[in-house]
C-alpha cells in the first residue's frame, strides 16, 4: 500500500517550494499519493491540488476580517478533505494564520503533523510557539538563527537549510538571449521591478513607482508580472516598462538593480546577487496594526539575516518618487552603495549555507511515515 501525504499552503512561495518538496518526494517514492493546498507548481510536480492558493490569500488584517466568513468555510473544507483523504503525514508550509490553526484540527484526528518553513513566530508573537509545541510533531526552519530561538521555547526544530538556494544555483542566463526573447531591442541595462503579487500592493506600489521612470533614461525598465494578474493593473506604469510574466529569476540574473517588495522576494534577489531597494505599501490600517505586533527591526530577509540595514527599506510614506530616484541611482554602476551591498550579499549565502533543503525534507518526511 502507497504511503499518503497532505500538503498545505497558501502563497506563491510555498507553492514553489513544496512542488520541489513534491518532486523529491516523488523521486524518492514513485508510489507515494500527494494531495495538496497550492497552487500550479505543485499540480505541475505531480500534487492533487484540493485547493488552489489563488483562492486563498488574503492581505493584512482588516482584508482578513473583511473576508472571515470564507476563511471558516476553507477551514471546514480543509479538515474534511484530510479526513477523508486519511494521510499519513500532513506538512504544512509557512502560511502560518491558515496553519496554525489547522494543526490543531489535524492532531484530533490522530494524523502526525510536520511543518517544513516553519512561521516567523520571532517576527510576530512568540506565545505562537506553544502551539507547534502541542499540535506539530516535526519542525523544520531555514534561517540559520530559528533553531536557537525554537531550542529556547523547548521545541526541537532541526535546520535544513534555506530551498531557494536550491533553485538558485541552477540559474543559468544569457543576457543577450533573455533580451532577445524578451523583445528588448536597446542595448540598455535593466532595472526590475517586482511590485508582489497581491492586488492591493500592486496598484499602491506601481503609482510612485511610474513617476521615475522618465528620471532613469539609460536604463530599461521590466515588471515581473504574476499568471492570475489582469496586464491591465500595470497600465499605471508608463509604456516604455517592458511587462515580463513568469521569467523573474532571470529578469534578476539580467538586471542591474531592482525595486522589490518585502517579502521571499528580497531574499531572492539577495542569493541572485542583484542590489535592490525594497518598498513595503499595505492597507494603512493593517500597517497601524502591524506596528504594535511586530518585535523585528527589518522587514527584508536579507537584513534579518544579515542584522544590519544592508538593502534600503522604504516603508508606506517613505515609498516616494523622490525617496526611490535616490535609494536606486545609489546602487547602480558607480553609486555609493553597490559595492557594499554586493559584498554583504556574499556574505549571506555563507550564512545560509548549501545544503539541498527539498531533498534532505523528503528524506526526513518519508522516514517519518516509514517508521
Amino acid at each position: 500500500m502507497s504511503h499518503k501525504i497532505f500538503i498545505i499552503t497558501g502563497e506563491p512561495s510555498g507553492d514553489l517550494h513544496g512542488a520541489n518538496l513534491v518532486k523529491e518526494l516523488k523521486g524518492q517514492d514513485s508510489s507515494i499519493d500527494i494531495q495538496c493546498w497550492g497552487g500550479n507548481k505543485m499540480q505541475d510536480a505531480g500534487a492533487r491540488v484540493m485547493k488552489h492558493i489563488d483562492d486563498l490569500a488574503f492581505m493584512g488584517f482588516v482584508e482578513v476580517l473583511v473576508n472571515l466568513s470564507t476563511i471558516l468555510k476553507n477551514f471546514k473544507l480543509c479538515r474534511q478533505q484530510i479526513k477523508d483523504f486519511q494521510p499519513d503525514l500532513v506538512v504544512l508550509i509557512d502560511y502560518p494564520g491558515f496553519n496554525l490553526r489547522i494543526a490543531k484540527h489535524i492532531k484530533e484526528l490522530g494524523i502526525p503533523v510536520a511543518y517544513y518553513i516553519a512561521p516567523q513566530i520571532w517576527a510576530w508573537n512568540e506565545s505562537r510557539v506553544e502551539k507547534i509545541k502541542r499540535f506539530v510533531d516535526h519542525v523544520f526552519v531555514i534561517l540559520p538563527f530559528e533553531k536557537a530561538f525554537y531550542a529556547k521555547h523547548g521545541v526541537e526544530a532541526e535546520y535544513v537549510g534555506h530551498p531557494l538556494l536550491d533553485e538558485i544555483r541552477h540559474i543559468h542566463v544569457s543576457e543577450d538571449a533573455f533580451r532577445v526573447e524578451l523583445g528588448i531591442k536597446n542595448n540598455k541595462p535593466i532595472i526590475a521591478l517586482l511590485p508582489g503579487s497581491r492586488t492591493q500592493e500592486i496598484k499602491l506600489l506601481l503609482e510612485p513607482i511610474a513617476l521615475i521612470v522618465s528620471d532613469f533614461p539609460s536604463y530599461q525598465f521590466v515588471v515581473s508580472k504574476v499568471a492570475w494578474q489582469s496586464a491591465d493593473l500595470y497600465n499605471a506604469l508608463p509604456d516604455s516598462v517592458c511587462v515580463l510574466e513568469g521569467r523573474t529569476y532571470e529578469l534578476l540574473q539580467s538586471a542591474e538593480a531592482a525595486i522589490v517588495t518585502s517579502g521571499t522576494a528580497t531574499l531572492e534577489t539577495g542569493l541572485i546577487g542583484t542590489p535592490q531597494v525594497v518598498v513595503y505599501k499595505a492597507n494603512p490600517l493593517s500597517v497601524f496594526i502591524a506596528r504594535f505586533l511586530v518585535r523585528i527591526k527589518y522587514i527584508s530577509l536579507v537584513n534579518l539575516i544579515l542584522d544590519e540595514e544592508v538593502v534600503t527599506e522604504l516603508i508606506q510614506g517613505e515609498v516616494t518618487s523622490n525617496k526611490l530616484k535616490t535609494e536606486l541611482s545609489s546602487i547602480l554602476q558607480g553609486g555609493s552603495k553597490r559595492a557594499y551591498v554586493l559584498e554583504k550579499y556574499d556574505e549571506l549565502t555563507k550564512r545560509l549555507g548549501e545544503k539541498g533543503a527539498s531533498k534532505f525534507v523528503a528524506t526526513r518526511l518519508l522516514k517519518i511515515i516509514q517508521y
